[in-house]
């Protein structure tokens, strides 16, 4: 079972090195001391919760609800491009000890969840790459150790992010330069959501029914409220 922990644990360290969304979220917490730890904690929760549902064969849903993978992904979008643009007009302050109270440890996590599951890619590589994998075990417990092994990895690459990204503070110490970082995020944010939204024009099906699908898509009061908290 060691061996299975581990082999979980070496194959999400080849899938979290890239520069994504929550990664970049987890850094510029960390390097403005934000309630980095809480961010840290939430998207570990998150990214063990998707990785266990997908060992377990929750992969099976995106076949059961083929639009579910594209209603996430046009949150996604939304919520990519939203934040990006916010980043561009915020007013940024010099860096300084009081500066994690400038983001409720409220909205810090809800934007922590956000940024973590509004991401269909991060399903695709919790259900589809981590849990296909995990097929190749018959026995759940073995499939579930995998994803343990997996999970545990991203904790320890959230904690080290979001910790280390803190020595940079130094360098930032000022309003042009903090200013700087959220101009660049803002573009690194509103690139990320073009591409996404690229990729759900390749992931739609043949003969879709596109008004149907805009019905469908549709957010509901909850999701509505959820995103007026958010912002």
């Amino acid at each position: 079972m060691e061996k299975i922990f581990f082999e979980g644990f070496a194959l999400q360290a080849s899938l979290i090195f890239a520069l994504g969304a929550q990664n970049l979220f987890v850094l510029e917490a960390g390097m403005r001391k934000r309630h980095h730890l809480t961010v840290s904690l939430v998207c570990f929760l998150c990214d063990l919760t998707l990785i266990l549902l997908g060992v377990a064969g929750a992969a099976t849903l995106f076949n059961l609800l083929p639009s579910l993978k594209f209603i996430i992904g046009f949150a996604g979008v939304g919520f990519l491009f939203t934040y990006g643009m916010k980043k561009f007009t915020e007013v940024s302050a010099v860096v300084q000890e009081g500066d994690s109270f400038a983001i409720s440890l409220k909205r810090s996590a809800l934007l922590a969840v956000t940024f973590s599951i509004l991401n269909p890619h991060a399903y695709l590589d919790a259900f589809v790459l981590i849990g296909g994998y995990s097929s190749k075990y018959a026995d759940l417990d073995q499939r579930i150790m995998l994803g343990l092994g997996a999970g545990i990895y991203s904790g320890l690459w959230f904690l080290v992010l979001s910790s280390f990204s803190g020595f940079m503070k130094p360098l930032f110490n000022n309003q042009k330069r903090m200013k700087m970082i959220s101009v660049c995020t803002g573009i690194f944010l509103v690139y990320l959501s073009g591409k996404l939204a690229v990729d759900l024009v390749k992931w739609m099906p043949a003969n879709v029914d596109f008004s149907h699908y805009v019905v469908a898509a549709t957010p509901d009061p909850g999701l509505l409220l959820y995103s007026s908290i958010l912002f």
